[in-house]
């Protein structure tokens, strides 16, 4: 019975430090780009978008298609690497278990 009730504070411990790690990602970011730099954007752990740049030499009204092209690109790039900052952040708490529905 003891072994039980030590598992489940460790279990309890474990669920805590997961929330916290799920709470701090909300405040990283990462960038992700396209077309050397002339489109950025920013997102958060959370995979929440937050801004995007787009710098004037980018923008060419003969070529709106290649602009979202850019943008598409540097959403996905940055939506990637922050999937990937989630993955590295939360295998720090379960040792590289993969555990469905946590990232």
């Amino acid at each position: 019975m003891n072994n039980m009730q030590q598992m489940m504070r460790q279990v309890k411990k474990m669920q805590e430090q997961m929330l916290k790690a799920q709470e701090e990602l909300g405040n990283k970011t990462v960038e992700g780009s396209a077309g050397g730099g002339a489109v950025t954007v920013t997102v958060t752990g959370h995979r929440k978008v937050k801004s995007i740049v787009i710098k004037p030499e980018a923008v060419d009204p003969e070529d709106v298609e290649m602009l979202q092209d850019l943008v598409l690109t540097a959403v996905n790039d940055a939506l990637n690497k922050a999937e990937e900052l989630a993955g590295k952040e939360m295998g720090k708490l379960t040792g590289g278990l993969n555990l469905p529905g946590i990232f």
